[in-house]
């Protein structure tokens, strides 16, 4: 074991003490980072007093967990006060920079401070970038209590994380920061410069939209303005855009955030919506997702979703797809807009959906029927000979150009999967199979008047 590690074990407030005084240079974000969890903005819902983490604190007892949040939102801070808090050793570890060897390090120093009373507090930044495996490597620490394990993350633990690892850990989910939040944090910022921010009350909520709930990425850019400019110079928000760059969205076409917004969309242009399906797929393009994927989605939406009350939504979306492979962005864009503003306000009609499942389960139950033999061809002499095609019906030379004969297997009674709703173009649909049944029910009583003698007995 290395000596520094030997060193951690005897002299464990080193770490701790030496983010706490100012250095020359320090970033803002740094000189304001909380120095007590009172002092935490935007987290109250767990360390309250009726929050998880304030429960636990009281009782001066942390389990391990995984703290899941957008970044900005004190995640690291909240480790390190927690460590502090409860006299644990704080122990932090980047998951992008570490490996197996260093894991193996820490674990030995923790045991050996377990040996003289220490508990510690073993912070993993990044912990999703850990592979299976590695996660696998911290069960046996957490579950003897070697170490209080808090990882930390931006992506959705249930995807990232082994449920192993999940189940021996508590799930705190962290919030963006919101606009009263972000407001504390430009006041403190304030009271470090010694002065406020050159910035008129519109450029001031400008910053913070720009911030979009990460506080140290807002603590940056009022770095940036104080440095860059002079105390009697209040900008605009026109003035500000031109000061500071916007941030890019925190948007990552491959993870969860990827996944929400189509959710997002999807839900609103099923809800008929089409204010909201335009808002979060211009979120998604700003976030530089791949076009293609959204079309297929919607493309989807309108097979699954539309259906038959509105046959034309299907088309519309395969021009639109042509369309945009035709222009590109951003002239194809605008038709993309036009596919959500059709879909948004079209009538909605799943029964296709739910149709097609309900035969699939149907098929799979009967897959071995044969179909009734009238309907099979005949070819060859000995296939007429098996019944092949006899007394088949043309539907055509019926007056009605409706025979009304059953085309299910012969065993299986008729099942009406498609049922559509009294929407859109389906209210028509619904007029045709139900003149088809009348004159199903028709030739149905008219063939038994046919084959009961009884019936002409009795005169019907």
């Amino acid at each position: 074991m290395s000596d520094l590690f030997a060193t951690d074990a005897l002299e464990p407030d080193a770490q701790e003490s030496a983010g706490d005084s100012p250095k020359a240079g320090q970033p803002l974000a740094d000189r304001l980072r909380p120095r007590t969890l009172e002092e935490v903005v935007g987290q109250e819902h767990l360390l309250g007093a009726e929050g998880p983490l304030g429960r636990m604190l009281a009782a001066r007892r942390l389990t391990s967990m995984i703290l899941w949040g957008p970044p900005g939102c004190g995640k690291t801070t909240i480790a390190r006060l927690l460590a502090r808090n409860t006299e644990l050793f704080f122990q932090p570890l980047s998951a992008v920079f570490s490996g197996v060897a260093d894991l193996r390090k820490i674990f030995e120093a923790a045991a050996l401070r377990r040996k003289i009373g220490r508990g510690t507090l073993l912070f993993v930044d990044e912990i999703h970038r850990f592979n299976r495996a590695q996660q696998d490597g911290f069960l046996p620490y957490v579950e003897d209590g070697t170490i209080v394990l808090v990882g930390a993350t931006t992506e959705n633990p249930s995807f990232e994380l082994n449920a192993a690892l999940l189940s021996r850990c508590q799930v705190m989910v962290l919030r963006r920061l919101d606009d009263a939040a972000l407001d504390q944090l430009l006041t403190r910022a304030e009271a470090d410069a010694g002065r406020p921010l050159p910035l008129n009350p519109d450029a001031r909520a400008a910053l913070r939209a720009m911030a979009d709930g990460d506080g140290r990425y807002m603590l940056t850019l009022a770095d940036d303005l104080f440095a860059m400019l002079p105390p009697k110079y209040p900008l605009d928000p026109a003035g500000l855009a031109k000061v500071i760059q916007r941030r890019a969205p925190v948007y990552d076409k491959d993870r969860e955030g990827h996944y929400n917004l189509i959710s997002a969309v999807h839900k609103s242009l099923r809800g008929s919506d089409p204010d909201a399906a335009l808002y979060w797929v211009s979120r998604m393009f700003d976030g530089g997702e791949d076009k293609a994927y959204l079309l297929r989605r919607l493309t989807r939406f309108a097979a699954e979703d539309v259906g038959m009350a509105d046959p034309q939504a299907l088309q519309m979306a395969i021009t639109t797809w042509e369309t945009y492979d035709r222009l590109g962005s951003p002239e194809g864009d605008l038709a993309i807009a036009m596919l959500v503003i059709y879909l948004g306000t079209a009538p909605k009609s799943n029964a296709s959906y739910v149709a097609y499942n309900q035969a699939m389960a149907a098929a799979r139950k009967t897959g071995s029927l044969m179909p009734p033999a009238h309907i099979l061809n005949a070819p060859t002499k000995m296939m007429k000979e098996l019944g092949y095609g006899k007394d088949y019906a043309y539907d055509h030379d019926d007056p009605d150009a409706f025979s009304g004969r059953n085309y299910f297997p012969d065993g299986m009674p008729r099942t009406a999967f498609y049922q559509p709703p009294e929407r859109g173009f389906e209210r028509e649909i619904n007029k045709r199979l139900a003149y088809w049944q009348r004159l199903r029910d028709k030739k149905a009583a008219g063939a038994k008047d046919q084959n009961d003698p009884g019936d002409e007995k009795d005169g019907l």
